[in-house]
């Protein structure tokens, strides 16, 4: 039997589906990357894994909060929402 998600779960999944996405489209420095097969140096360029961690880290460290704990839950929407907003500028590129 499979479990439905109630409106906050699914807006949690979708707050943190959408900050990997912004996560996604800020450029990180290109590294050299050597690839076997053609022995040329490529540039690669990945997520900023700070980003990335901050991101998880952030999730993570409000994963105990109870699901029934309706305010606590939408506050941390709410300030999720706003951090997504500000981390979406296009003139922030990664965070220290």
């Amino acid at each position: 039997m499979v479990k439905r998600l109630s409106g906050l779960q699914k807006e949690v999944i979708k707050l943190y589906r959408h900050c990997l996405r912004e996560a996604g489209k800020k450029p990180e420095k290109a590294r050299p990357h050597f690839r076997a097969v053609t022995r040329f140096v490529c540039q690669i360029a990945t997520v900023p894994q700070t980003l990335l961690k901050m991101i998880r880290r952030e999730f993570h460290k409000n994963q105990s909060v109870d699901k029934k704990d309706f305010a606590t839950i939408e506050t941390l929407l709410r300030m999720g929402y706003r951090k997504l907003e500000l981390y979406s500028e296009p003139s922030i590129t990664d965070i220290h």
